[in-house]
């Protein structure tokens, strides 16, 4: 049996009893016209003497989030979306009619007050209500206030609760809201265009990932969620939109853990005229505008780690990177042999005959980023773990490309794009022929994609950035359901 039953059937008989009494349980004739944020900032350091000199009433509406019950008087506090107030409701000035049917109101009911302000004696800001009216009466109690919503399930499960009752889960909210604004900010500065592309693709590109399908009973073909946006917005840069970006969502049908979710959202961007060292920079300004703005400084604490966001940033080739971390000679590193025994002798499940430069990227993931504390730029991948990217001019086994770690995650995957439609279409080839997609449903060679590329696209820079990975550094969140409102869980079992 529910353990909240007995509660449940309390509250519902006293809707009963409100319903003979003729109390509308769900009116919405009040109208809030402030809010709780809007008397504090006005009032929040008024002294008594001028509160009472004040004879303005205000108009508040909320959730009613406390009770103490005095008999014939009661302090309450309600809670809106900007905050919380005090409200003091006397039987002689509300009227016996109307404490009536607050005596029946619990904690989680909503409530319009309409009053004046006065402070109590401890100082408290406090609407002396002169009207109140009932606005939507709650049948289940709110968690208990001391013990809260603790258990991690029930909080992603119920996230309006997790919101109601605990004040830090929606300060990671109105961050996040806010850190993707000023992304806004800063790219529509600096001329670049947002725009929005398909999230249903017939051919699922510009990443290597499991796609979730769909079908479309019109048009009588498959569809696939897309796993990025990258090949509609090289289109549009094709198009003649040289700065382009999106924040989009993507779908990837793959794992869930503390830093996967099947639905999450990134900032993808185009910049005709660029390379991946313009990039770099683009970025370094980016996320250092956004981490000054928040918080007024330049170093943030995340998981205990001080992080220092302040430029310029390490710049390290991939295989540099590798080197530092020690335990490996360079001749071992350019041998396919001593790398694959290497990366076996790490714990790495490899089999014999994967590309070269996927071990040296498998060695990377193992040995370096989770070390990689400070932001670090990681250079010049291997051309065969970069389908999309543009051969580096000296080294054409090595690609033009950036991936950015912070505190150990992958934060930011940036490059100069191949725009040559010959090279384009030998690396799609070759990625399906070793296999590299697997038997991902839905990958096949983008015709149309390579159609527009011999149109002709200009020398370019393109990045994705982990919008959810930047929230959980800059809310120091250690799981990405902690930044996701919703994030996929299984069905609970009845």
């Amino acid at each position: 049996m529910d353990e909240l039953q007995p509660l449940i059937a309390q509250r519902l008989r006293k809707i009963d009893g409100l319903k003979k009494e003729g109390v509308e349980l769900f009116p919405n004739d009040f109208r809030a016209e402030k809010t709780t944020e809007d008397l504090v900032e006005r009032f929040g350091q008024a002294p008594p003497e001028e509160l009472a000199k004040v004879e303005e009433s205000f108009s508040v509406a909320g959730r009613i989030m406390s009770i103490r019950d005095f008999g014939k008087a009661a302090f309450i506090h309600i809670q809106d979306r900007n905050g919380r107030i005090q409200v003091y409701v006397r039987n002689e000035r509300v009227g016996k009619k109307a404490f009536s049917v607050f005596k029946k109101m619990d904690i989680g009911d909503f409530m319009g007050v309409t009053g004046t302000l006065f402070r109590t004696k401890t100082n408290e800001l406090t609407i002396d209500a002169q009207s109140i009216q009932l606005l939507t009466k709650s049948m289940r109690p709110l968690p208990e206030k001391w013990h809260g919503l603790k258990d991690v399930e029930t909080r992603y499960r119920q996230r309006y609760l997790d919101l109601l009752v605990n004040p830090t889960v929606k300060d990671i909210f109105v961050k996040r809201t806010r850190i993707i604004q000023l992304i806004r900010q800063f790219l529509d500065a600096r001329d670049f265009l947002e725009v929005e592309t398909p999230m249903m693709q017939p051919i699922p590109g510009g990443a290597t990932a499991r796609p979730f399908k769909t079908y479309h009973n019109a048009l009588d073909m498959d569809l696939y969620l897309r796993v990025a946006p990258e090949l509609y917005l090289k289109r549009l840069v094709i198009g003649g939109l040289e700065r382009v970006y999106e924040v989009n969502r993507n779908f990837r049908n793959e794992g869930i853990s503390t830093q996967h979710n099947p639905e999450f959202t990134m900032l993808e961007l185009y910049q005709g005229y660029a390379t991946f060292e313009d990039l770099m920079t683009l970025t370094e300004e980016m996320l250092c505008f956004i981490v000054q703005t928040l918080s007024g400084d330049l170093e943030i604490t995340y998981q205990g780690e001080r992080i220092d966001f302040t430029p310029p940033w390490r710049r390290l080739a991939i295989k540099d990177a590798i080197l530092q971390r020690g335990g490996i000679d360079p001749e071992t590193l350019q041998d396919y042999d001593g790398s694959w025994k290497y990366a076996r002798g790490l714990g790495i499940p490899l089999e014999r005959g994967i590309p070269h430069g996927k071990i040296i990227t498998e060695i990377l993931g193992e040995s370096v980023e989770p070390h990689l504390i400070q932001p670090t730029f990681i250079t010049h991948y291997p051309t065969d773990v970069s389908p999309l990217s543009r051969r580096n001019q000296v080294h054409p086994d090595l690609v033009d490309r950036f991936e950015l770690f912070i505190a150990g995650k992958e934060v930011a995957n940036g490059f100069s794009e191949l725009n040559d439609p010959v090279d384009q279409r030998k690396r799609f080839i070759k990625q399906l022929e070793q296999g590299d997609v697997g038997e991902m449903e839905g990958h096949r060679l983008d015709e149309d994609f390579l159609h527009a590329l011999e149109y002709g696209m200009p020398p370019t820079g393109g990045e994705g950035i982990g919008i959810d990975r930047l929230v959980m550094l800059l809310t120091d969140s250690a799981s990405i359901r902690e930044v996701i409102l919703f994030p996929l869980l299984r069905p609970q079992r009845q």
